[in-house]
């Protein structure tokens, strides 16, 4: 599968409510995530994806990293696997561009690593 295969919206194209799944590190996604994101870094996608797919839900999980390359690769592999994933360019760093609220797990405002 090539990039130009890989399924990708950008942002302003995220439907309300999407389940989305961020696969940055742990450090990253501490510092500032989405709010209501399911957190899986990229490397262990495929062994929590076997043993516990119901974090994929029943409908298209959206794929964040900082940029957009890491969830594209992501997003290849699960749609290789069967699965409906969409990646969204741009991605976490978009988010915050736009003004869109991030949380954080350290005490200090979020931010993107």
């Amino acid at each position: 599968m090539t990039s130009n295969q890989i399924p990708t919206i950008t942002l302003d194209q995220l439907p309300e409510g999407a389940l989305i799944l961020d696969v940055r590190e742990d450090e990253e996604w501490k510092a500032g995530h989405i709010e209501g994101a399911v957190h899986v870094p990229m490397n262990s996608v495929p062994a929590h994806v076997q043993h516990q797919p119901e974090i994929l839900g029943e409908g298209t999980t959206y794929v964040f990293c900082k940029m957009g390359g890491r969830s594209a690769q992501v997003t290849a592999w699960l749609v290789q696997n069967g699965y409906d994933a969409v990646n969204v360019a741009g991605g976490t760093q978009a988010w915050a561009d736009a003004g869109r609220p991030l949380v954080s797990e350290t005490g200090a405002p979020p931010q993107v690593l």
